[in-house]
Parts: structure tokens; C-alpha cells; sequence
């Protein structure tokens, strides 16, 4: 009886242990209402509904303020040149001023998801390396770190945040050109590739980057049944425009 009653035990801590597959909201969950895409509401709106993380981008401006917007520039105003002032008057679809990254930290810390920050490629690798050294020590600053993961598509981004993050930082790459080895040699947590990376180009770089120990992302899969292929191929993370579809289909 007693040793039926182990393992039992032993395979039901065999089950939580594995991961189910997390939910990234893509810029924040924006399509909902009184949201935009990388809005402070679009944050508070994927916490609300439970995603593991919400994904933000970020650019340092001329005068060193770390802004969250995806575009290198928002109704004719380039970030990496404009003054923080600039870059703060800017209105975003949901009424919004351009939140500043201190600011979405300060909104964040009182939600559970994590930020998943991507760094921005900046024409300019001397102020992109600022940025990262930047965003770091604001992550410090409000005490985030450990629910902050970092991902971009240059690789020397990659590089300087695994070089300067504190140890045990997940760190994962964009572009989808690095073979699993490549990305295992350097010390990146994983991929964070395109979905056509994985549906089209190397779909056997699932299985090697699971070999090899890495977690893997995929981004942005919108559609029910890619969705239901990296659920069913057991990636870590799937980064989405429609969260709520991705948490329904989890739940089946």
C-alpha cells in the first residue's frame, strides 16, 4: 500500500513538472477595448486575464529616456532622436501618452505578469548598447529583474544582455538565422524565432533546441491551428495577438 502511494506521488510530481505552454501577449493584450499596443492598459489588460507575460519594446531617446513603442517612430517623431518631451507628448490610439519604461516598471510591479522586453535595433550600436545597459539598471531600480525576460533581434543586443544581466536572466534571440549549437554556445536561453522558422524553414530545430535543453519561443502566432501545432510540440512560450484564443485552447 505504502509503496503504491509513492508512486503514485512520484508521477504526479512527474506531471506538474512539466510545462504547460505559457502565454506571451503580444505588445500587451491591445485588442480589447480602451487598449493599445504597448499601452500601460494593454499590460494591465494581460495580467487581468492571466498571461504569463506581456511583450513591450523599447528605444532610448537622444537625451537617454528608455520609451516603450515598436515603431523606430511614431507619427513623423524618431525616438532615437527626439527629446524625452518629445517622445512623451505623443498620444497613443487609446488616449495614452507614450509611456516612458520607468513608468510601465512602476505598472507592472503591482501586476504578476511578467515583461518580456524587447530591445529595439537601433541605427546606432553605441546608444543600442546604452539602452541595454539602461533598461538593466531600471530593472534593478524597481527590483524586477527576476520577472523581466529579455529578447531581440540583434544579436549584439543578444550578447551585451547576456554578458551584463545578473545571472539566471532569460535571454532569447529573434532573428531566427542561429542554429541550435549556436545559440547553446553563446549562453542564450533560446529562440524566440517566427513561426515560419519552425513551419517552413528548420522544423526540425524543435526537437534539437528540446536536445539541447533550450526553452523556446514562437512568435506571432495568431491562427487556431498553429497554435494548436507548438501546443501539441510542447514550446515553452507562444507569443500572440490573441491571447484569450491561445488560454481557451490550453484549457481543452
Amino acid at each position: 500500500m505504502k509503496r503504491t502511494y509513492l508512486i503514485t506521488l512520484c508521477l504526479l510530481a512527474s506531471l506538474f513538472s512539466m510545462a504547460q505552454t505559457q502565454v506571451v501577449a503580444h505588445r500587451g493584450y491591445w485588442r480589447t477595448e480602451g487598449s493599445a499596443q504597448n499601452s500601460l492598459a494593454s499590460y494591465r489588460h494581460a495580467d487581468r486575464i492571466g498571461c504569463y507575460g506581456s511583450e513591450i519594446d523599447v528605444w532610448i531617446t537622444r537625451d537617454g529616456t528608455v520609451m516603450v513603442n515598436h515603431d523606430p517612430g511614431y507619427k513623423g517623431v524618431v525616438l532615437e532622436t527626439a527629446t524625452t518631451s518629445e517622445a512623451k507628448a505623443l498620444v497613443l490610439s487609446n488616449g495614452e501618452h507614450m509611456p516612458t519604461l520607468e513608468e510601465y516598471l512602476q505598472t507592472a510591479k503591482k501586476g504578476k505578469a511578467k515583461l518580456v522586453i524587447e530591445i529595439k535595433t537601433h541605427k546606432d550600436l553605441w546608444r543600442q548598447n546604452v539602452c541595454v545597459d539602461k533598461v538593466l539598471e531600471l530593472v534593478k531600480k524597481y527590483k524586477m529583474t527576476k520577472r523581466v525576460d529579455y529578447i531581440a533581434f540583434s544579436y549584439a543586443a543578444v550578447l551585451r544582455l547576456i554578458e551584463k544581466a545578473p545571472k539566471g536572466t532569460e535571454v532569447y534571440y529573434l532573428s531566427g538565422d542561429k542554429s541550435p549549437a549556436e545559440l547553446k554556445a553563446v549562453g542564450c536561453t533560446g529562440p524566440d524565432y517566427n513561426e515560419n522558422v519552425f513551419l517552413t524553414k528548420h522544423p526540425e530545430w524543435l526537437n534539437e533546441f528540446k536536445q539541447l535543453g533550450l526553452k523556446i519561443n514562437v512568435w506571432t502566432v495568431d491562427s487556431e491551428e498553429n497554435l494548436r501545432y507548438f501546443i501539441k510540440n510542447g514550446v515553452e512560450f507562444i507569443t500572440t495577438n490573441e491571447p484569450e484564443l491561445l488560454q481557451k485552447l490550453l484549457k481543452e
